[in-house]
């Protein structure tokens, strides 16, 4: 898990590395909102686990939600704590101080139902964590439903109750530009002897992209690789 968190910049690893930097960045900022109970919505493996559980967090019991069959092989040693629909949160009202869903909306046929349940369990004044992409491939075939704007997720937030909501870019042009030449280098179909040349191509400019990008302002019309947000109940 700590090379899910902390993943070197590899001539393998970099078609995903930014995606995972640019989350593992914008959660630790945010460390410092949550407390008390708190619920990983759609948790996966649990990668986010040892940060959420030490300071600046101050959370004193995490619970991971995922669906029953979310996990596959080896990965079944991983079970969540409360298992779901994807739709439903089967907990009580007001149960949680703090909650996150990272990398899980896209997925969701009904956002704002999913939404609206993660504020139905926050306790008032609790913060709502999450992350969603936007310029990556399709995946887990075909539950992969939507990508957002800013304004929309906003306006989704919002919607659900949500209060003091902030949206921002994980990443800008430079970045965006990384992780498309990262992707192209490590999963567009090529023979093998082609790939390892790219990939040893693609690899200095990526890191230099990445020295270089600046997060921009939603209303500039920018390029963007994908959005955090933090919203209060």
């Amino acid at each position: 898990m700590d090379q899910y968190l902390d993943l070197p910049l590899t001539p393998d690893t970099q078609d995903r590395y930014w995606t995972r930097t640019s989350i593992r960045q914008a959660l630790r900022a945010q460390l410092g909102r949550f407390e008390g109970e708190f619920l990983d919505i759609g948790c996966g493996l649990q990668p986010y686990r040892p940060l959420i559980t030490n300071a600046p967090s101050r959370v004193k019991r995490y619970v991971g939600m995922d669906l029953a069959d979310n996990l596959v092989g080896t990965y079944r040693a991983v079970r969540p704590d409360v298992e779901w629909d994807g739709r439903r949160i089967p907990l009580p009202d007001h149960s949680f101080d703090s909650a996150m869903a990272t990398e899980v909306l896209e997925h969701c046929p009904d956002p704002g139902a999913v939404l609206r349940e993660a504020n139905r369990v926050l306790r008032p004044g609790g913060s709502f964590f999450m992350t969603v992409p936007f310029l990556w491939p399709l995946h887990d075939i075909p539950y992969d439903e939507y990508r957002y704007t800013p304004f929309a997720l906003q306006r989704l937030l919002n919607d659900a109750g949500f209060k003091e909501v902030t949206v921002k870019a994980l990443g800008g042009w430079d970045a965006s530009l990384a992780q498309m030449l990262g992707l192209w280098a490590v999963r567009r179909p090529m023979p093998a002897w082609k790939r390892k040349v790219m990939k040893r191509i693609t690899l200095p400019v990526i890191k230099y992209l990445l020295r270089h990008d600046v997060v921009p302002d939603p209303r500039s019309s920018p390029m963007i690789t994908g959005l955090w947000a933090i919203a209060i109940k």
